[in-house]
């Protein structure tokens, strides 16, 4: 039997919030489609307090920026892009071009051609995600994106040394200081500072996702994100120490970011939340980590494997941390979920920073149908066909000719018949 000991805030208070930032985006979105970067400008002074000459950075701005970081700094961010860059490389691998003869004469194919342009979005308003611009341009310029342009906010009221350090570092052919819905709308808009890009990709606030959400269509977009996720998926082997760790860890995300954890331990379920009051009291992070706790965290106890493989499942978590006896058992069953962490030795954080795999991932049970941000994202695969003999383009004419006719389209049935006529047998 499945029992939730401890459940989240009602939805019916979250899709409240929704339709209002809904709204917010909407208007500035339009706002920028009509006044372009006098409106970007304005938004970026109300919500940033920057206004700076240009938006994009020059070289010799981003030199300075390099130029602040120590030699530690800059070798820690080179080694977590050379790990996106290794598993990137892997994953494009796998990718190969196909031309089969279907029939004799008929050949068919598909080429993977990538993106032209793409910006990639770093948070940095209450955190400086400087991870995010190892998975966006990192993982573009591996796909073989021509044109990226990195962007992210002002910090503490200017750009971030780390964050545009590691966007130069990745190969970022442009670098934006700017954020927020103004800056998403005007690289997927175009404006006189912001050449229009193909695709944007990257997590931001709830701002942001919607912004993307409103814009997909116009611009290709990698997915909606909302906000952080973890649920973890432990038994008798995980303490409560360790699981409190794993979901306040990703709790400080947001306030609103849920973590859920489902076991089939009594003994864990009981012992994780004054386990999670001893941690938040250290924890510099827990006005936000306790109030995600508070508001979205849930304790969900099952009394079988397969019952927390039904939950997972079901939950479809953006990360899903697995402290078991036996990991594989869910590695081998789960079908759901964003990105999976196995074993003790391992951890969300991996993913997020350093390890390799890309932390720009599904949720809002969005991994049910989607997987996160890869190098695939950033390739179209387009199909081709050519015919080689007048046999087969009339065999294939034929049965064309019938099947629309069937549909009543005449004028596709005109382009069969001709080919009928001029290449069959006569």
């Amino acid at each position: 039997m499945i029992r939730k000991l401890k459940s989240a805030k009602p939805v019916e208070a979250v899709n409240a919030l929704n339709a209002e930032v809904t709204a917010v985006v909407s208007d500035i979105v339009a706002d920028v489609a009509r006044r372009g970067d006098a409106a970007v400008r304005e938004y970026s002074e109300k919500f940033d307090h920057w206004n700076p000459k240009s938006f994009r950075l020059t070289d010799g701005q981003i030199a300075a920026c390099v130029a602040e970081l120590t030699e530690q700094e800059k070798n820690d961010i080179l080694f977590a892009q050379a790990q996106v860059r290794r598993f990137a490389q892997a994953q494009k691998g796998t990718l190969s071009d196909v031309e089969i003869e279907t029939l004799p004469g008929v050949v068919l194919g598909h080429k993977n051609i990538p993106v032209e342009s793409v910006a990639c979005y770093v948070p940095g308003g209450k955190y400086p995600l400087i991870a995010s611009a190892h998975m966006g341009v990192v993982t573009a310029k591996v796909a073989g994106v021509r044109r990226i342009a990195a962007v992210a906010p002002p910090f503490n009221g200017q750009p971030n040394p780390a964050i545009v350090a590691a966007m130069h570092f990745a190969g970022a052919d442009e670098i934006y200081c700017a954020g927020g819905v103004q800056a998403v709308a005007a690289l997927a808009l175009g404006t006189d500072e912001f050449a229009p890009v193909d695709m944007i990709v990257g997590p931001g606030n709830a701002y942001v996702a919607e912004a993307k959400r409103q814009l997909f269509g116009r611009i290709g977009i990698d997915l909606i994100a909302g906000p952080t996720e973890t649920l973890l998926i432990a038994d008798h082997t995980c303490d409560a120490e360790m699981a409190a760790a794993d979901l306040l860890g990703q709790a400080e995300h947001g306030v609103n970011s849920p973590t859920i954890l489902v076991t089939t331990s009594k003994e864990l379920a009981e012992a994780l939340p004054a386990e999670i009051e001893r941690q938040l009291a250290v924890l510099p992070t827990a006005p936000v980590a306790g109030a995600a706790w508070r508001d979205y965290g849930e304790i969900i106890l099952c009394d079988t494997l397969d019952e927390m493989v039904q939950e997972g499942n079901r939950i479809a978590g953006e990360h899903v941390q697995v402290l078991t006896e036996d990991p594989d058992y869910f590695l081998e069953r789960l079908h759901n979920y964003g990105a999976l962490f196995l074993g003790a030795r391992t951890t969300v954080s991996y993913g997020d920073k350093v390890i390799g795999t890309n932390h720009t991932l599904p949720t809002m049970r969005a991994a049910r149908y989607t997987g996160g941000l890869w190098v695939g994202k950033f390739i179209k695969t387009c199909t081709y066909q050519r015919v080689l003999t007048d046999d087969a383009s009339a065999t294939i004419g034929e049965y064309c000719s019938r099947l629309c006719a069937m549909e009543g389209f005449a004028g596709h049935k005109e382009q069969a018949d001709l080919r009928v006529r001029r290449y069959g047998r006569r």
